[in-house]
């Protein structure tokens, strides 16, 4: 564990906090070549987990068919924390941020999707909430859960 990770943890309150209220986060994939494949997600944590929704096919959808294993990331920088000195070099960040590892899983079950597909509109688009959304919508996205299996936290100030 790096030393900044040792003496600045975010609590468990301080990260579920921030995987509420974070708008974006960046879900690591790995390929078919090994490489890994990074992309911005627009996501909700519920129950434990993280999920997401988009088109059934792509690069994303691929690689966690064929490598369950994901790691995602959500940061909040918060400013600049410049040398009083004026060394440029001394700068910081002020900043919290969270890191999952877990097993993405491709929610297949159609009032889960619904739910989390809701969920995803409550976060997103409030002013739509409560609307039925259209079954062939449902069931013509891919939602997808990553089964956190590790979660860790950390911050500077």
């Amino acid at each position: 564990m790096q030393h900044r990770m040792k003496s600045h943890q975010l609590t468990a309150e301080q990260i579920n906090r921030l995987l509420q209220e974070c708008r974006t986060g960046s879900l690591a994939t790995v390929g078919n070549d090994n490489a890994p494949y990074i992309t911005p997600i627009h996501y909700v944590y519920k129950d434990g987990s993280i999920y997401f929704h988009g088109l059934p096919k792509g690069q994303k959808i691929s690689n966690i068919k064929a490598n369950p294993s994901v790691s995602f990331n959500v940061y909040n920088m918060v400013g600049l924390l410049l040398d009083e000195s004026g060394n440029p070099c001394d700068t910081n960040t002020e900043y919290q941020s969270v890191i999952a590892q877990g097993r993405a899983e491709i929610v297949s079950d159609i009032d889960r999707k619904r739910a989390v597909l809701d969920a995803i509109v409550d976060k997103y688009t409030p002013r739509y909430s409560g609307q039925r959304l259209p079954d062939n919508m449902v069931k013509g996205t891919a939602v997808v859960a990553i089964n956190v299996t590790e979660l860790t936290g950390k911050y500077w100030e």
